[in-house]
Parts: C-alpha cells; structure tokens; sequence
C-alpha cells in the first residue's frame, strides 16, 4: 500500500506479507487466509484474502469493496493464517485513509 489511499476507495489492493523473524513465510499450503480491518469507528471487516502469486514470497492480497474504506482516519490490519500445522495471527499495522474535498 504506497499510494494514498481516500475515503470511498473501491478496487484498493492491500497488500500483505507475512513473516516469521524477518524471514517469509511459505504459504503455498495454506488453508485460509483472513484480513481483519479495523476501522476508526471500531468496527471490524473480516475480509477473505488470496494468494498474491505461489505462497512462496508470503504476501497475500485483499481488493477492496464498497464500504471498505467508508471512513476516513488510521485503520489497523492483521491477518489470520491458517496451515495445515496450526493457525495464528499476524502483527497488526496502521494505514490512514485520507478525506476527500
């Protein structure tokens, strides 16, 4: 996500890589994989995300829809994995959705 990003934004790639001590992780045999975007009103979207090429490089994509980025202000993002071994969380990161005219 390098662009600025605006309220109302529809068809926005979020994109996300996942790593374990700074190192990707390989999720070519994942069997979910979730966004939760928290908005700044406090709610919470649970998104479905893809795959952004073979799960080797460990980023995985979410496009948005309409009203995804509804509200302008600081969002937080964190994914959920899960693999055949187990399920976790990702850390969770900050991204400003800025106001129109």
């Amino acid at each position: 996500m390098t662009s600025e990003i605006h309220e109302g934004d529809v068809g926005t790639k979020i994109l996300v890589t996942i790593t374990d001590d700074g190192a990707a992780v390989d999720l070519s045999d994942a069997i979910s994989l979730s966004l939760f975007i928290k908005k700044p009103d406090g709610a919470v979207l649970n998104r479905v995300a893809t795959l952004n090429s073979d799960g080797t490089d460990g980023k995985i994509k979410y496009i948005t829809i309409s009203g995804d980025l509804d509200v302008a202000g600081v969002y937080k993002l964190q994914a959920r994995i899960a693999l055949p071994a187990g399920s976790f969380y990702s850390s969770s990161t900050n991204f400003k959705v800025h106001c129109n005219i």
